[in-house]
């Protein structure tokens, strides 16, 4: 759980500081987001009753329209990964609305585990859950291979799995330093950009491939989310990107680009399935694959919590508060593997929505989850909500999560990367693991499990930081408690 906030101090010498005890600490002099404190005068006693911003609640009718924005650049997400899984797997039409209010539902109520943090599971950051990714291709790969029972299957072996090496992955943290996790937050970003320039553009080789009207239409939704921050003052500014999508979906409408189709045929409410494919299939070599994925996810998680605490300025114990992410992952993936869904995961895209509007309280994103958990159940407005042109959205999309690829470039920027060693290992991992987003099908010629795995840019990149950062920093080096300099105020994270 996270410490008491602390007053300001004058000149402090980096943004992050790292202790013996994990307690990663923001810079008081880094510039505050908009809804952050003033800083207490020197001679000021500390303000042991201040509510840090994360903690802060706020109006409910505020609160729900900033969890709007945040479900509306996210549900495309779900929607879509849903829609994949059902064209490539064949799914009947029943099932797919199913498994899309499960998909809804349980981003939700991954939201809410994430953002209150009951007990022992979550963070308390304004965190969102989302299914797709890897994850989502790791299940299809097995569905394929070994049946939706099998991959249903699979996903609970990884539940289970997560918990059980969750303990051996917390004693591993110290080799995640910000040089190691700052890299995979740069390939986190890169995957995501590309994520919503697809939606804008299709995939090459399909009808319509980077049509000139899309594009433009994804231009203007930047243009007007740009121009509504300059614009606009107070909320109405931390509103840019809903008034953008708002914008945006209204000139596509304008165009002739919205086609609505009957949004309210069929049931006002919907209850999606428990074990939609049958009763699940456990097999240890076919979960493998996706065993294997969730070690790279539990490094990924350690990433979006480091860097979420950075965005809102929390101080944290990484040695808790990781753990508390991971089991949160993987209690919801537990729920999801019931109702027939992939692996859920923590997502770095809000983290990008919350420094562009400077909103930082995690009720903000409770009730982004609140308003997922109603949405699964009314089948009309998740339809309508896939109505909203992919143009809009992921130009809209684009613009968000090239805020995450900064953020990653501003945690490299205090990982000295003056020293050689730290260069290569940064320039190494970005190598690898944005190799497979520049050349798509570089590893078509190698067998499906160790394909699909290597295709994972964010786990390839976060292993070889990993395993390089060992190699250069711990393989015959003194105790970390002999060998920290002088200068050991410098960022990081330590054992």
């Amino acid at each position: 759980m996270s410490g008491p906030v602390h007053p300001a101090v004058p000149d402090p010498p980096h943004p992050l500081t790292s202790d013996p005890s994990h307690r990663v600490t923001p810079d008081p002099s880094h510039p505050a987001a908009p809804d952050a404190p003033r800083a207490a005068a020197p001679d000021a006693p500390p303000a042991a009753d201040a509510v840090h911003p994360v903690d802060e609640s706020r109006p409910l009718g505020r609160i729900l329209l900033f969890g709007v924005q945040h479900v509306l650049v996210m549900a495309a997400t779900p929607i879509s990964a849903i829609f994949l899984m059902s064209a490539t797997l064949r799914l009947t039409p029943g099932v797919t609305v199913d498994l899309l209010s499960a998909a809804l539902l349980l981003s939700g109520v991954g939201s809410l585990i994430q953002s209150l943090g009951p007990w022992k599971f979550g963070p308390r950051l304004p965190f969102v859950m989302l299914p797709g990714g890897a994850p989502l291709i790791l299940f299809m790969s097995i569905a394929e291979q070994h049946g939706l029972r099998t991959a249903t299957g699979a996903v609970l072996l990884t539940a289970v799995f997560t918990f059980l090496v969750l303990p051996l992955f917390a004693r591993l943290l110290r080799f995640f330093p910000p040089l190691v996790i700052g890299t995979m937050i740069v390939i986190v970003g890169v995957n995501l950009v590309r994520v919503g320039a697809l939606l804008v553009t299709g995939r090459p080789g399909t009808p319509g491939f980077a049509d000139p009207a899309r594009l433009g239409l994804a231009f203007a939704t930047i243009g007007l989310i740009v121009l509504f921050t300059r614009l606009l003052r107070g909320v109405l500014r931390q509103l840019a990107v809903l008034l953008g999508l708002a914008a945006g979906t209204a000139l596509a409408c304008a165009v002739g680009q919205v086609h609505p189709g009957d949004v309210f045929a069929g049931p006002l409410v919907g209850v999606p399935r428990p074990l939609p494919f049958g009763t699940p299939v456990f097999d240890l070599v076919a979960a493998l694959p996706l065993m294997l994925y969730s070690l790279a996810s539990m490094a990924e998680a350690t990433g979006q919590t480091v860097i979420n605490a950075e965005a809102v300025g929390k101080d944290i114990d990484i040695r808790s508060d990781v753990p508390r992410t991971v089991r949160g992952d993987a209690l919801t993936s537990l729920f999801g593997g019931f109702f027939g869904l992939p692996l859920m995961v923590t997502s770095g895209e809000n983290i990008g929505i919350v420094r562009v509007t400077g909103v930082r309280s995690r009720y903000v994103t409770a009730a982004a989850g609140l308003v997922l958990v109603v949405l699964g159940f009314l089948t009309p407005v998740a339809r309508a909500i896939s109505v909203m042109p992919s143009a809009v959205v992921g130009g809209a999309a684009m613009a968000v999560f090239a805020v995450i690829t900064v953020l990653g470039v501003q945690m490299l920027g205090r990982a000295r990367l003056e020293d050689h060693t730290a260069m290569v290992t940064c320039a190494v991992a970005l190598a690898l693991g944005l190799l497979p987003v520049l050349v798509p099908g570089v590893y078509a010629g190698f067998p499906s499990g160790v394909r699909i795995l290597l295709e994972s840019g964010v786990a390839v990149g976060a292993l070889t930081a990993a395993v390089l950062n060992v190699v250069f920093h711990h393989l015959g080096r003194r105790p970390a408690s002999a060998a920290v300099p002088a200068e050991a105020s410098r960022p990081a994270v330590r054992a």
